[in-house]
């Protein structure tokens, strides 16, 4: 399902059973699995690729260099950055082009989450099941099962596969929930 608002450029290739709602936009050279919702006013740049079975919730921006792995949470208003250095012209006070950026590589594993209104800076790897809390900048990589929130969005605990706390960040081994009674090796 694609909202008649939507613009899909062609070239974007979407999978099946994937509902595209108002006012989203999706770039050709893009990638979006099946299964996966885009509520309104997501922006999906060139160059991005997302598995299957994604949440993006609305006003959501993600850039050139970032993939995301099947299962994931994207909440509200969460930003994608892909340049380490960003600046409109260059040196010479010509502005940037296409060619002139040099685009930083973002993965969003399998199953994490990530709170409304977080930003993630460019060139950051979020771990399988991580959760960042909302409101967080995160500005270094994550940990599979991790609890982060902050800004600096800081390692706070980890979490099962069902979103539960598991315990402080002293952890280690394998870890059994207590409300799921999944196994974890952190």
């Amino acid at each position: 399902m694609i909202h008649k608002t939507a613009e899909v450029e062609d070239g974007a290739k979407i999978g099946d059973n994937t509902n595209i709602w108002h006012y989203v936009h999706v770039r050709k050279g893009s990638i979006i699995g099946s299964n996966c919702i885009l509520g309104k006013n997501v922006f999906i740049d060139s160059g991005t690729k997302l598995g299957n079975n994604i949440k993006v919730q609305n006003n959501v921006s993600i850039y050139d260099g970032v993939s995301i792995e099947d299962g994931v949470f994207v909440g509200p208003h969460v930003t994608f950055t892909n340049d380490l250095i960003p600046r409109a012209i260059n040196i010479d006070g010509s502005i940037k082009k296409g060619s002139d950026w040099s685009i930083s590589k973002t993965l969003i594993k399998k199953g994490a989450s990530i709170g409304a209104g977080s930003v993630i800076l460019p060139g950051i790897t979020v771990g399988e099941f991580a959760m960042i809390g909302a409101g967080s900048v995160v500005t270094k990589n994550i940990p599979n099962f991790a609890l982060v929130y902050g800004t600096p969005a800081k390692h706070m605990g980890y979490v099962c596969k069902c979103g539960k706390k598991l315990g402080d960040t002293n952890l280690k081994g394998k870890i059994k929930c207590q409300h799921c009674k999944s196994e974890i090796l952190i």
